[in-house]
Parts: C-alpha cells; structure tokens; sequence
C-alpha cells in the first residue's frame, strides 16, 4: 500500500521502518518545536524577491504613462480650441469681376464695361455671436471636467488591481505558510502513527489537506499573474514586467460623515460637474436656437472703374445691405428649437441621474468602507487572538493525547482562514476606499504613506512577535 504525498508516492511500510526508529518522545517534541517555527519565514522570502511597491509610485506611474489619460487631455485641449472661432462672424467674402466684355477680343463694352470688386460680410445679429461661443466654453469646460474624472477613473482602477495583487501576495504567504505547517503536521502524525500512537486516518486528512493547500496555491499564483498584468497594462508596461510586492497603506482612521460625503460626491465629481456643464451648454443652445429665426444681415461694398474716351477714368462705388429670410422656418429654425428642447431636457435628466446614482454609490462604498473597518478592527484585536490561543491549547492537549489530531489540525486551518479573511478585508477596504475617491474628487489619504509593519499586517501576534 502507498500513501500520496505531494510530488510523490512513498510505500508505507519503508516509512514505517524509517519512523520506527524514532523514538515517540521525539515525534512529540517534533510536534511541539513545530507550534514555535516562526511562520513569516515565506513571507520573507517573497518580500526579499522583489522591492516593495506603493500605491503612490503606481498613481503616479499610470498619472504620466496612461494612453486614456493623455487622450482625455488632448480632447479637452480640442474642445478649448472650438471656442473663439464660434464667437467670430463668418469670413468675408471677396469678388473680382470683368463686367461687360465684347467678344471676341474681350475689350470693355461702352458704356457699360467696368473692373469691379465687391466685398461682402455676413453679420449675425441678436447675440447670436456670444451665445455660440458660450456654448462651446461649457462644453469644453465639460469636456475638461471629463478629462479629470478619467485621471479619477484610471487612479481607481490601478487601485483595484493593486490591492487585487496584495490580496493574492498576502493570501500566497498565508498559504505556503499553511502548506509548510501542514507537512510538518503530516511528519508528525505519520511519526506517531508509525509508532502506534496515531491513526492512519490522520496521515490521510493531513496528506489530503496538503494537496489541497497544493492545489489553492498554484490557484493564487495563477491569479496574481492576471493580477500582475492588469496593474502593468494601465501602466502602460508589458504584461510580464516585475512588480514588487504592494504595501498597505495607512488608511484613514475613520471617514467625514456619510452625509458630508454624499454632499461632496453630488456637487463635487467631475463627471457631475461635467453634467452641470452640458446642461449650461443646452441652456445656452436653446436660447441660441430661438434667435435663429432672426435673419442675418449681409454688407457689401462694390468699387469698379473703366477706362474713359477722353483719356480719364470712370470710378463708381456702390453699398449694399441684405438680410436672410427664412422662408422655411418650419422645417429649420423651428425643428431646431425642437432638438435644442430635447437636448435641454436629456442634460438635465442625465445629470439628475448621476446625482442620484452617485449618492447611492457613495452610500454604499461608505458602508463597505466601515464594514471592512470593523470587522478588520474584530479579527485583529478578537478573533485573531482567540483563535492562536485555542490553536496553542489544542497542541498542547494532542501532545498530552486529550485532544485528536483533527481537531488540532482543524484549529490550525481556521486560523489560517481567517488570516485569509483580514487579508480579503483589508483589499477590499482599499478598493472600496480607491472609488470612493473617485466620486467625492479628491484623496481621502496619502498613498505614500504604508502601514507600520505593514509586511506583516495579516500576521496574528502571537507570530509577529
């Protein structure tokens, strides 16, 4: 018969022979060496591998190498551009002219005949001119607003993926640290069952819960890499590019009060002010649209000149004033009053929306906030303890045979998982901390700034020390 442990398979009865010639005081003393192994041993190693990275340097980063970042300028640059040539009239128009030639020959016909120019100007009246450049201000000062809440957007993201590859960093360390007590716990039941003291059923859970750990670690691995790649991708770097290991930064104590928040995120987002913007821009546009209908003036002046018989010259100069006539007002001037309406309304109702949307959102981030608050606060300074102090009392009674081997290696998983679970907290606390940023329009802590001991956040104390 052969047992599976990882990476190979090893007959039973060899190890048997191996392990007979410990003695059980041995195995026991294995077992009791094993609760005191520091367990950051992983950890370090993972940290030594690469420098530690901050959310800081990557702000930064995707801030000045970002495509999306540099387009949303450059259109706000274009939209800024648009502004003073709708506050100008059209270009004047000139005309050269040879008035009444005789053919052939192409001489000056008497007494007709002349060289003319005439010069023509068509001149919006009724504010026409001003209403047209502030339309397009608004909308360039919406599209600047845009540009920003894109530089708001990108940040967060990067934050997403940021905490996403601090969550898998911590949660690989946690595991192999698991992994790596597992096998020792494997090693000692398989002493003591060698020597009769234990039971094959605890060889097998052992060896089973170090496959599995196996298995969840190859799992995170392959996470941390699609993690990796996104991160690199938004900083515009190749998928495979090293990235050191995040830190956690120093979150904010606590939070301005949700209605404060709320306040700021409806009147202070980008995006909304970039609706506020529109909706300017279709209040101006309607008034605009209603003075259509007033018609245009034309100015002209004409110079012309011909040769005359006695030797001299004939000069004439004529002015001239026009004006459009809208004769099909219902199919033009009107029907634009009628899309400048319905624009009005579709910006006022868009930025409705996003109010509301955004103090829902803002609600709700609030909330996840506090809640990864709380409960991170619970597991570090209750849970946590509790869990090493029942893990401490469950080693203690296996080695004096109170306790059985599933329940000390039951003790051991829950308080890995709950490692797990602070580590899962505290990102999604990041993450939830990174969009909520984003909807009030400014940092609510300083991302530089990591977390005293930072490197061993999730560690329960009782390993830290």
């Amino acid at each position: 018969m052969s047992v599976a442990i990882p990476g190979r398979l090893t007959p039973v009865s060899g190890r048997l022979a191996a392990a007979r010639r410990w003695p059980l005081g041995a195995g026991l003393a294995m077992s009791a060496w094993m609760a005191l192994v520091p367990l950051g041993t992983v950890a370090g190693q993972t940290a030594a591998a690469s420098a530690p990275l901050r959310l800081g340097d990557v702000y930064r980063d995707v801030q000045s190498s970002s495509p999306r970042i540099a387009a949303a300028a450059a259109l706000a640059r274009a939209a800024g551009e648009r502004i003073a040539p709708a506050r100008r009239p059209p270009d004047p128009r000139i005309q050269f002219a040879l008035m009444n030639r005789t053919l052939p020959g192409f001489a000056l016909s008497q007494p007709l005949g002349m060289n003319q120019v005439q010069v023509t100007q068509m001149v919006p009246i009724a504010g026409k001119l001003g209403l047209a450049g502030r339309v397009m201000a608004e909308r360039a000062g919406a599209e600047r607003e845009r540009a920003t809440d894109v530089v708001w957007d990108v940040r967060a993201r990067a934050a997403m993926a940021y905490y996403e590859l601090y969550q898998m960093d911590r949660s690989v360390e946690v595991a192999g640290e698991t992994l790596r007590l597992l096998r020792y716990l494997a090693k000692t039941a398989e002493t003591m069952y060698a020597v009769g003291t234990g039971r094959q059923t605890d060889l097998l859970r052992a060896q089973v819960e170090v496959a599995r750990m196996t298995e969840d670690i190859l799992r995170m691995e392959t996470e941390r890499t699609s993690a990796a790649a996104r991160l690199n991708a938004l900083r515009a770097r190749a998928p495979d590019a090293p990235l050191g290991s995040p830190l956690l930064p120093a979150f904010p104590d606590s939070l301005p009060p949700l209605d404060s928040l709320i306040a700021q995120a409806a009147w202070q987002r980008p995006m909304v002010r970039a609706g506020e913007a529109d909706l300017r821009a279709a209040d101006a546009g309607a008034r605009l649209a209603r003075r259509e209908i007033w018609p245009d003036l034309e100015l002209g002046a004409q110079y012309g000149q011909r040769p005359m018989p006695d030797g001299g010259t004939d000069r004439m100069l004529s002015l001239m004033v026009g004006m459009t006539v809208p004769i099909f007002a219902g199919s033009r001037q009107l029907a634009m009053r009628r899309e400048a309406d319905a624009m009005q309304l579709m910006a006022q109702s868009d930025l409705d929306r996003m109010r509301a949307e955004t103090r829902g959102r803002t609600a709700e981030l609030y909330a996840a906030v506090e809640r990864a608050r709380r409960l991170g606060a619970l597991y570090r300074g209750t849970i946590l303890p509790q869990a090493e102090t029942t893990v401490a009392a469950a080693q203690s009674a296996y080695q004096a045979g109170a306790v059985d081997f599933m329940t000390l290696l039951d003790d051991r998983m829950t308080v890995n998982r709950y490692r797990t679970d602070l580590v899962t907290l505290d990102a999604e606390r990041g993450q939830a901390l990174a969009e909520l940023e984003m909807l009030i329009g400014h940092e609510l802590f300083d991302p530089d700034a990591a977390t005293h001991g930072a490197e061993h956040a999730a560690d329960p104390p009782a390993q830290r020390r």
